[in-house]
């Protein structure tokens, strides 16, 4: 199918505007990541990510960990009428692990949250280059770990906790996944996690996958992207590790997942062959491939109101099961 036009649109602004910081040497990226932050701030990037619904509650917090004791930022979103102690969505945004933030996924964390009657943490994680893997990941499965340590305090319900991603944030939410099974499997307390979520997620840093070569240049990611995020990331580590590459992991015992891909996307493939080696280590997964759709689309909703609407509506069917 197709893409939209405004997607279209919006992939030639941003090529006029200069393209991706994922080319930039290590120390331009910082100042490059404040001048997107401050289009996706302003009047055009609030009105392509769209507006939360008015009936989520919607707090900033801090959650220490060990890490960080003055506490990672995160973002609470509380739908009317929820229960305590409710099941909570820890949630990792997208950016390539080197650019994003809380109100890029706002949109999509409150609509989560009120179609699937679950409480939505949406964590800021630490980025590349100045915090380089296994920071990123770390710091995410820290964020878990200090959620279900008190959840009480939170309102949350500690057996009902999934993790959710998109992009480089689902990356992040199935290794966190991979860190607490490896944990428990060496006898270590670890969080317990019911459902993970991956929208379009990366899942290999080493290999060029056929989707990357399929679809060269799409209008928020291109294959040449993914490949500078990469190695902003890993700034020389082995991308082979699983917990960089979960694709290359051994993932019996992780927990059911949804996974979503985008027809348009140069990273189809690592979601689609996730799916597949999910499968044949018997972990229960669900996926759907988005067709007309391309990468970012729970981060467009203005331009791609279908595709978001209808996947939000399928992560809330998925929660709601857990």
């Amino acid at each position: 199918m197709r893409l939209p036009l405004g997607l279209r649109l919006l992939g030639a602004l941003r090529r006029r505007l200069g393209g991706s910081v994922a080319h930039l040497a290590p120390d331009a990226v910082p100042a490059a990541r404040e001048a997107v932050l401050r289009l996706q701030h302003g009047p055009l990037g609030r009105a392509v990510i769209g507006p939360a619904p008015r009936d989520v509650t919607i707090i900033d917090a801090r959650l220490p960990t060990a890490a960080v004791p003055e506490g990672l930022p995160v973002r609470v979103y509380r739908p009317a009428g929820s229960a305590s102690p409710a099941p909570v969505v820890v949630n990792f945004h997208g950016g390539g692990f080197v650019q994003g933030d809380l109100d890029q996924s706002e949109w999509f964390c409150a609509h989560v949250a009120r179609e699937g009657s679950v409480v939505v943490v949406s964590v800021d994680y630490r980025l590349a280059p100045e915090h380089t893997f296994p920071v990123p990941a770390q710091d995410c499965y820290d964020a878990v770990s200090a959620l279900v340590a008190d959840a009480r305090a939170w309102g949350l319900d500690p057996a009902r906790v999934a993790v959710m991603g998109d992009s480089a944030g689902g990356n992040l939410a199935t290794v966190v996944c991979l860190m607490a099974r490896d944990r428990r499997l060496d006898g270590v307390d670890a969080p317990a996690i019911a459902a993970q979520v991956l929208v379009y997620p990366g899942t290999e840093m080493v290999d060029v996958l056929p989707s990357e070569r399929a679809i060269p240049v799409a209008p928020i990611l291109s294959a040449g992207d993914i490949r500078g995020f990469h190695q902003l990331y890993l700034a020389g580590a082995d991308g082979t590790h699983p917990y960089a590459s979960p694709l290359r992991a051994e993932l019996a015992g992780l927990p059911p997942a949804l996974v979503q891909t985008a027809e348009h996307d140069p990273l189809r493939d690592h979601g689609e062959r996730y799916v597949e080696a999910l499968d044949a280590a018997g972990v229960p997964v669900r996926h759907t491939r988005y067709l007309g759709a391309a990468h970012g689309y729970v981060a467009t909703a203005t331009l791609t109101p279908r595709t978001s609407l209808q996947a939000v509506a399928e992560i809330a069917a998925f929660l709601r099961a857990m």
